[in-house]
């Protein structure tokens, strides 16, 4: 069975990155000797989604942030990549998941960004959330949970502070009997 987890930071009030898609205010992650679990997580996953916004905000660090990883990036346009793990998806989420499924891939990692998050929302595919709450207000920008997003209700695992002032909060998608 599947697992998809969204783990993505955010700001206090609900933003992932700024309205031009930046993301150096993230900066707080760049604690030495800190990675908020990140590698134990990163481990944990077999294969990563993620959209062509957020693609292409990765192609812009120095190195490919998601080595080692087959990445299925959901776009509508035609695109190529020097990387030989990214595959671009064109089907609606819940076919395309059921494709990656059938792959073999267990653990997903849903990286983002807010319109993927939404389609996997919209269809009830996240089965986990990891939100780590960076605190900065950034009064605009790209929503974590764009509208109209369906009402989900979760149940807490863990959360845990840090002394950056990051909170990282671990839910799972509460299945209704």
């Amino acid at each position: 069975m599947t697992k998809v987890t969204l783990y993505i930071a955010a700001s206090l009030d609900g933003y992932i990155a700024r309205n031009d898609g930046g993301i150096e205010w993230l900066s707080i992650l760049d604690t030495e000797g800190e990675d908020f679990g990140y590698s134990d997580f990163y481990e944990s996953i077999d294969a990563i989604v993620l959209g062509r916004n957020t693609y292409e905000v990765g192609l812009g660090f120095d190195e490919w942030p998601y080595p080692g990883k087959k990445s299925f990036v959901f776009t509508k346009r035609h695109l190529q990549s020097n990387h030989e793990d990214v595959v671009f998806v064109s089907d609606p989420v819940n076919n395309a998941l059921a494709d990656i499924e059938t792959q073999g891939f267990e653990n997903i990692w849903l990286v983002g960004g807010g319109a993927l998050i939404n389609s996997f929302l919209q269809h009830s595919l996240i089965d986990e959330y990891i939100i780590s709450t960076i605190p900065t207000i950034l009064g605009s920008g790209i929503q974590l949970f764009p509208p109209p997003s369906p009402e989900e209700q979760l149940e807490l695992i863990n959360s845990k502070q840090y002394s950056s002032g990051l909170l990282q909060s671990h839910y799972r998608r509460k299945v209704n009997p």
